[in-house]
């Protein structure tokens, strides 16, 4: 247990109790999602109690889930998502009544019925703390996050210190919520993906340019067609190369369709969905792996994945959160360049050492994301937070 730590505890040598809240469901593997599972087992490895109370969730993998809400599928930021229906106050009252948290993480921007609620029930002693994790995508998901922060304004004020996963979201944050927050980054498991545990890499006959990702119309990966497309109709590169489209989503009958349309069928494969033990070894088989999302990212943590992994160079989509993420400024792409794309694209494909050069120059700055340094940081928010509430 940490020292910041050891001077909240309830009596003396006994351990801190995190409630991590997330209105929408665990069974998803996205980014947020993802943010939740590695905190919260970190800070469990640290010797705390860690509690997730979600929205509906199936998985079973997790100690000490609660689902405290029936959720309803929406569509927001270009996102699949669910929202809780309204929770039973005392059922919420009585839960934290039975937890008895010092902490609660609540996942913010966060819904009025489940999170809201459960803020709006916390005892004066229980330190609240949030993590800003959006940038909204178009005018209908900033007015959508205008309305929510109207609707979350008094439970708002309860909180007691708040991060934001980068600057752009640190910012919007502030100007539409009213939250002061600290950035500290997303945090992700670098030695799962490093590079250095997956061993000598097989021989391809074809460099290997990789997408991974949902199949989304914001995720970019029609524009990376068009950008392949356009470099083989004009041949920039003489370098043979394959493409793989990995991940699945309601645009992968529109991707499927330019790719016949094209003559692109024995170019581009679409694998489908990557299960979380099978990221690693396919980011490492690219020479060229692209995330060439064009807005809507408060993030990257697909990057740091991909920075990781790759012995090869990540390209990424030049918006906000993307690039608050990467190691050089000549990673950011335009997607709807088309031409620029290619030309992006068929120089890396033809310089070898520049991919080598550049692959370790991203493991580097990935590692500085890891869980083993980014957990202390949220380790002190929440001591600050409960020292905060002492004192009050």
């Amino acid at each position: 247990m940490s020292a910041l730590f050891s001077a909240r505890a309830k009596t003396q040598g006994e351990n801190v109790t995190i409630g991590i809240v997330l209105d929408d469901t665990l069974d998803t593997t996205n980014g947020i999602q993802q943010y939740v599972v590695c905190v919260g087992e970190w800070i469990r490895q640290r010797g705390h109690e860690v509690h997730y109370i979600v929205g509906e969730s199936c998985r079973s993998d997790i100690p000490n889930m609660h689902v405290a809400s029936k959720n309803v599928g929406v569509r927001f930021n270009g996102n699949r998502l669910s929202m809780p229906l309204p929770v039973n106050r005392r059922k919420l009252r009585d839960l934290l009544a039975a937890l008895q948290l010092d902490v609660l993480h609540v996942q913010t921007p966060y819904s009025p019925f489940l999170a809201g609620r459960l803020v709006r029930a916390a005892p004066p002693e229980l330190a609240v703390v949030g993590t800003f994790h959006i940038l909204p995508y178009g005018w209908l998901a900033r007015f959508g996050s205008d309305v929510l922060a109207k609707m979350s304004a008094k439970t708002a004020r309860r909180f007691d210190a708040m991060m934001a996963t980068s600057v752009p979201a640190q910012v919007f944050a502030r100007e539409h919520y009213g939250f002061a927050s600290t950035v500290v980054a997303n945090p992700f498991r670098y030695d799962v993906f490093s590079v250095s545990r997956r061993g000598k890499r097989a021989q391809h006959t074809k460099k290997h340019i990789v997408f991974l990702g949902r199949l989304v119309a914001r995720k970019g990966a029609l524009e990376l067609l068009r950008a392949v497309a356009y470099l083989r109709e004009q041949s920039l590169s003489q370098t043979a190369f394959h493409v793989t489209i990995a991940g699945k989503g309601p645009g992968l009958s529109e991707l499927k369709r330019f790719v016949a349309a094209q003559g692109l069928d024995t170019v581009v494969s679409f694998p489908g969905f990557v299960a979380e033990t099978q990221k690693p070894a396919l980011l490492n088989s690219g020479d060229i792996v692209v995330f060439p999302s064009v807005s809507g990212e408060s993030f990257g943590i697909s990057l740091l994945e991909g920075m990781a992994a790759s012995r090869g160079v990540v390209l990424a989509g030049d918006n906000p959160g993307y690039a608050s993420v990467v190691a050089r400024r000549q990673q950011l792409i335009n997607p709807r360049d088309t031409v620029v794309f290619a030309q992006t694209l068929a120089r890396w494909l033809d310089d070898d050492s520049g991919r080598a050069t550049m692959a370790t120059i991203q493991r580097t700055h990935a590692a500085q994301f890891d869980i083993d340094v980014i957990g202390p940081k949220i380790e002190e928010i929440y001591a600050h937070a409960l020292q905060k509430r002492r004192q009050s």
